[in-house]
């Protein structure tokens, strides 16, 4: 079964995309909500496959909400504008629906899903190491030895334990590579979680490096160093 979670804060645009999930037998809906809040805090404790997201929401809008996932599922934004959706593609979304939503696009979204042979999210598939190409040579990087990464313009900047690497990539595929103690804290930045030694409300420190946390991000950062405290 696909897990399936529907975001937007119109009740009747829920109601729609709940009856037309409602007719794909290997859909299972797990989450319905005006909330985006609501969203960010059943993700952290439950898995979901698929979910509808609609962009203009009150307190966090869609947008803001794909840019706080560190390991994103599959997304179909739904939304009454179209403005956003050359940005929305930089993060991976399956399809960008516009309101009001016919069945037939909404079947052809799915197909679309289907295509992407959608599966649970698999952290890592027990990998240590992260995987990345600096000056076009292979190369691995154990995980244990990154502090932080950082984007640098069509590159990344990954700081470790003795150096810095710089590769051609992007922080929303490179935290897919990454194991659950990676933490996005900034919009240019990833910090490995085990190596903070000191945090603030505006700043974490990695080993005497300084790795800034923004409003969006704050929540999730001090959930995580919380619960990684307690492991």
């Amino acid at each position: 079964m696909i897990k399936i979670g529907i975001i937007d804060d119109e009740i009747l645009a829920r109601e729609v995309l709940e009856e037309y999930c409602a007719k794909i037998d290997n859909f299972e809906l797990v989450l319905s909500t005006g909330n985006p809040l609501e969203f960010v805090n059943f993700i952290q404790q439950n898995e979901v496959d698929l979910i509808f997201l609609d962009i203009e929401m009150p307190e966090l809008n869609g947008m803001e909400i794909l840019r706080s996932m560190i390991r994103p599922p599959k997304v179909i934004l739904t939304t009454a504008y179209s403005e956003y959706a050359l940005e929305s593609y930089d993060y991976g979304v399956v399809d960008y629906l516009l309101k009001p939503i016919k069945i037939e696009r909404f079947l052809k979204a799915i197909n679309k899903v289907e295509a992407s042979k959608i599966a649970s999210p698999q952290k890592n598939g027990g990998n240590n190491e992260l995987q990345i190409k600096h000056d076009g040579v292979p190369l691995n990087i154990p995980f244990d030895s990154i502090l932080y990464v950082q984007s640098f313009g069509n590159y990344l900047k990954v700081f470790t334990d003795s150096r810095m690497y710089l590769t051609s990539e992007t922080l929303i595929n490179i935290t897919t590579l990454l194991s659950d103690n990676f933490q996005r804290t900034h919009k240019s930045y990833i910090a490995n979680l085990n190596k903070v030694t000191k945090a603030t409300r505006t700043h974490l420190l990695v080993e005497n490096n300084k790795v800034p946390v923004s409003a969006m991000y704050k929540v999730l950062v001090f959930e995580k160093l919380e619960a990684l405290a307690k492991s």
